[in-house]
């Protein structure tokens, strides 16, 4: 875990979600698999060749732009697969329900965080999957806000993702924190805003933030 800036006053807490409200490495690599797998069949390549060609794409554009990350939305952009398609193939071929399950230790941080803050998600997902994972977790009805990939047909890094939850939240950018697993993907832009900012390695950290805040 890091922490950037910390607010003295926090209204607001911004989650991403894969990754970081759960681990599980297997899904995460599924999740990548299932896209590019896809792609691969479109283009009658083989899904190693496709793996190859995303990985050599993913490293050329780190390596041009100071070693930043750039998401696997934005990556299929440059292969011809529009943010439009993006969604639909993640609607038809994630499921969460087949990889995770209630997590009561999750759902009582984040009850004690809410007592605090609002709580909200920004996922490179779609929204439905978004309420699905997070039904499938057992933490649906505690998060105000959820922005997805559809909602603004735009990948994190988006400024207006993570306005529009503060907006939803009620609270000024100023007094919200990020938190999220990729430093270029869900806490640059966001300090940029003027928010707060918590790289987490996974949930494990997750629930040490509420300690966090006390200690402010």
């Amino acid at each position: 875990m890091k922490l950037y800036h910390i607010p003295h006053q926090i209204s607001g807490l911004i989650f991403d979600m894969d990754g970081t409200l759960y681990t599980h490495h297997e899904y995460a690599e599924h999740q990548n698999i299932v896209l590019i797998q896809r792609l691969a069949e479109l283009r009658g390549q083989s899904y190693e060749a496709m793996r190859i060609q995303i990985d050599e794409y993913r490293r050329a554009w780190a390596e041009a732009h100071g070693g930043e990350t750039i998401s696997l939305g934005n990556t299929m952009t440059a292969f011809g697969i529009s943010i439009e398609e993006s969604i639909r193939w993640r609607s038809e071929l994630i499921h969460p329900e087949h990889f995770l399950a209630p997590d009561p230790e999750l759902r009582q941080t984040l009850i004690d965080l809410r007592r605090r803050a609002g709580l909200a998600v920004v996922t490179n997902n779609p929204t439905d999957i978004a309420r699905r994972t997070l039904s499938t977790l057992g933490v649906l009805d505690l998060f105000s806000s959820i922005v997805g990939l559809d909602t603004f047909k735009a990948s994190k890094p988006h400024d207006q993702s993570f306005l529009k939850a503060a907006s939803d939240l009620g609270t000024p950018p100023e007094a919200c924190v990020a938190i999220g697993d990729r430093y270029d993907i869900d806490i640059a832009l966001p300090l940029e805003l003027g928010m707060g900012g918590i790289l987490v390695d996974g949930v494990e950290d997750v629930h040490q933030i509420l300690t966090i805040l006390q200690n402010l």
